[in-house]
């Protein structure tokens, strides 16, 4: 085992899905993103443990990140592709029953034409872009996109759906910016069913929209950040999320240093006093960015101690201080993680540290980061 690894706690997991369960009306649907590799927390066992909770859909980026849930043995979950495809990736949405976003004519077109040479039915969800202005079609051709799936042999209209930008923000333009997004969305739905047509599971709720909009969560809900265990904004008190991934590392060397001696590159850090400098072998190839590195404080045996000097791409190092006995080498030193088994700090921390957020922390930790999963 290297000395760099991460620890996922699927236990936490549980914890999430059941919170959120709880936050949502009883018949309501869960789809659980796990796309880019289930937010740096691997997606093939995320998804398995995630299935076993009830979850009723996953939700991936790619078709390839379809395909290798397929191939790893989930195969009767409906898998749901939140970012359009190619047309050459058609084939392998039939193969591989894999649900696909549609958005305009030319791709229902392409879609039907390759469904009926198969002899394939093909569920869809139609995606209306309410506000994010990112895909989606807009919510006045909704009603023709509906019809022409409605009318197709081959192609089934499984759901409609949008997204929300700012259901997170406290602030008042945002807020009803996000109830307008919802009514636009409710409305077309409502088009959609007095035409005739069915529109299948109608679906907007993100994290935020679960926690501080429950009352919007329609048929079902697709969580991403609160199931990993953070919060996407304000701590919401009726839930209580645990952060599933646990950032580890191990002393390989302690070195003593004079006081002014200086430690990596750039020679930016200098030693205050006569010390002991820890090296742990994580750097920014890791995933653990140079930019981190001015405010992060690791724990060793129970107590902080910051990095000190630039995270380099394969090591970086922490102040000991005067160490005396209190860290050896190959002590355990934890990066973050759930404060509750002995973090100081969890990646939303890291990111508010950042400036930026707890996605980009836990999706950023390198392949090369083994994962350890724990029951329980």
């Amino acid at each position: 085992m290297r000395a760099t690894y991460v620890n996922i706690y699927l236990g936490n997991l549980k914890n999430n899905i059941l919170q959120i369960r709880k936050n949502i009306p009883e018949k309501t649907k869960i789809c659980i993103p796990v796309k880019a590799d289930a937010y740096g927390h691997g997606a093939v066992n995320i998804s398995k443990t995630a299935v076993e909770c009830g979850v009723d859909y996953l939700a991936v980026a790619t078709v390839a990140e379809g395909i290798e849930l397929r191939n790893e043995g989930i195969t009767n979950t409906p898998i749901l592709i939140l970012s359009i495809p190619q047309p050459s990736e058609i084939t392998e949405i039939l193969q591989y029953n894999l649900i696909p976003v549609v958005q305009d004519e030319e791709f229902i077109f392409l879609l039907e034409s390759l469904a009926q040479k198969n002899k394939k039915n093909v569920p869809v969800h139609l995606k209306i872009d309410t506000g994010m202005g990112r895909i989606g079609c807009l919510p006045e051709e909704a009603i023709d996109l509906a019809k022409k799936i409605a009318l197709s042999k081959w192609l089934k209209l499984d759901g409609i759906f949008s997204h929300l930008p700012v259901p997170d923000s406290t602030d008042i333009q945002n807020r009803n910016f996000t109830a307008n997004q919802i009514k636009i969305f409710k409305d077309t739905v409502n088009k959609i069913k007095l035409s005739g047509i069915e529109p299948g599971i109608c679906h907007i709720s993100s994290s935020a929209a679960v926690l501080y909009y429950p009352e919007f969560s329609m048929d079902m809900v697709r969580p991403g950040l609160a199931i990993y265990g953070y919060y996407p904004n304000n701590k919401n008190d009726d839930i209580s999320l645990l952060p599933v991934m646990e950032l580890c590392s191990t002393i390989v060397a302690i070195r003593h240093m004079k006081k002014g001696q200086t430690v990596s590159y750039g020679r930016t850090w200098e030693a205050p006093c006569d010390c002991d400098i820890g090296v742990l072998p994580i750097g920014y190839g890791d995933g653990l960015l140079r930019v981190y590195g001015k405010n992060l404080q690791v724990s060793i045996n129970g107590k902080k101690y910051p990095v000190c000097g630039r995270i380099c791409m394969d090591q970086c190092m922490v102040f000991l201080g005067n160490n005396g006995n209190s860290v050896s080498r190959w002590d355990k030193t934890v990066i973050f993680g759930p404060k509750s088994f002995g973090a100081f700090q969890d990646a939303s921390d890291i990111a508010a540290a950042a400036d930026t957020i707890p996605y980009e922390i836990t999706c950023g930790i390198n392949k090369r980061v083994p994962r350890i999963y724990i029951n329980g």
